[in-house]
């Protein structure tokens, strides 16, 4: 007899029915690396229980977590204790947590830390040193796989924000042995370039084994030494790699990358509508206050009685006339004053003049003055001069101040 077929979730549920009547099953201890962990808003935590050869879905309920003492993160080496079923809408077995220890950190975890303090002392993760985005670029280079979901969305979201940005693609291996290679040499393609104002690089979501080729130290510092500005767009928003931290800026999602590489051509266009409104409304008030002010100067007297203001400076130039004038006759009659001063301090050191006062002064025969007897002596011939002429003598006799 043939047997009817099963539909499929007839079949799931009943394989459920033999996991949940296995007693190993339902209370089971797995020990693990936790990797990509989620905390949902719902309070429920998701992540995956991972060891170098399998893993398995796992799901803690949010009255169970609640007892944790520690945060859970990815990398955290635990021993989770609870139950295994089957998700009947996936159709797939996971773990239904109950309670968790701690059991070491993972070995990627450690090598991921230790790499960004190693780079972080280097100074790769300096704020100083990044440069800005363009957010009005020509063209943007993608280093991505060609076949990704990341490479659809990072094309979506430009071209719907500037379709006039071109999008060159420089497609790579983003996991696995060669994907560090190859992300170098798409960040050093597009740096022989002189046309691209921006580098994205990036891939959708994963493990942080799956992430791995964007924590590579060859990365980095490829990233680091470019000239041209790098956008970090790996994973979900919750996933960190070495590539955000050294990249100028990281974007939580593929996505989000095209909406922080490139500004809306939507929102720019209604900016310079306004602008130009502003400077069209400012010249405007401007014209119309030059206007009022020139209806005013009309109104003045500069241009209803021209005549004044020139009457009023040939008044002033009178004014100043005399005063310079003025000025001139003070100064003459200074130096005037000044000359005759100067004139008789001269004739009262004029030698001539004390002579008018009956004084005389006495010449050798070569012309020399005479000011002490011991200048001259017996028959010397002198010349004793007067003030209306010059008298010759001959000395008879000298006599000392005291014989007198």
């Amino acid at each position: 007899m043939e047997l009817k077929p099963l539909k499929v979730s007839e079949l799931t549920s009943y394989m459920k029915r033999i996991i949940s009547s296995d007693p190993i099953l339902n209370n089971i201890k797995i020990e693990g690396e936790i990797s990509n962990f989620k905390h949902h808003y719902s309070g429920h935590m998701y992540f995956t229980l991972k060891d170098n050869k399998s893993r398995v879905k796992c799901i803690m309920f949010n009255g169970d977590n609640k007892l944790l003492l520690f945060n859970l993160e990815d990398g955290m080496k635990i021993i989770a204790e609870g139950y295994i079923s089957i998700y009947e809408r996936d159709g797939c077995y996971q773990l239904y947590v109950k309670k968790i220890k701690k059991d070491g950190i993972g070995d990627l975890y450690i090598k991921y830390e230790e790499l960004k303090k190693k780079l972080e002392l280097e100074g790769l993760f300096d704020y100083s040193i990044k440069k800005n985005i363009n957010t009005n670029p020509d063209n943007i280079g993608v280093v991505t796989s060609s076949t990704g979901a990341a490479i659809r969305d990072i094309i979506t979201v430009i071209k719907r924000r500037n379709p006039n940005v071109n999008i060159i693609i420089y497609p790579v291996r983003v996991q696995g042995i060669y994907a560090k290679d190859e992300i170098c040499k798409g960040i050093k393609y597009f740096n022989s370039r002189i046309d691209i104002d921006t580098i994205i690089i990036g891939r959708g979501g994963g493990s942080i084994e799956e992430l791995w080729a964007f924590n590579e130290e060859i990365v980095a510092k490829e990233i680091y030494n470019s000239t041209i500005p790098v956008i970090s767009a790996v994973g979900h928003e919750t996933d960190f790699t070495i590539s955000d931290f050294v990249s100028d800026l990281r974007a939580p999602t593929p996505s989000s990358a095209g909406e922080l590489a490139v500004a809306d051509i939507d929102v720019l266009k209604e900016r310079l509508i306004n602008i130009n409104d502003d400077l069209i409304s400012s010249m405007n008030r401007f014209i119309e206050d030059k206007k009022n002010k020139l209806l005013n100067y009309k109104k003045t007297r500069l241009f209803t009685e021209p005549l004044y203001y020139i009457d009023q400076y040939k008044q002033r130039l009178d004014f100043e006339f005399k005063n310079l004038f003025n000025a001139q006759k003070n100064l003459l009659d200074k130096n005037k004053n000044e000359l005759n001063n100067r004139r008789e301090k001269l004739n009262s050191l004029n030698p001539l003049t004390i002579l008018d006062r009956g004084f005389a002064y006495v010449e050798d025969k070569d012309k020399n003055i005479i000011k002490s007897i011991n200048d001259i002596n017996k028959e010397n011939i002198i010349k004793i001069n007067l003030k209306d002429g010059q008298i010759e003598a001959k000395v008879t006799k000298i006599l000392l101040k005291e014989e007198l």
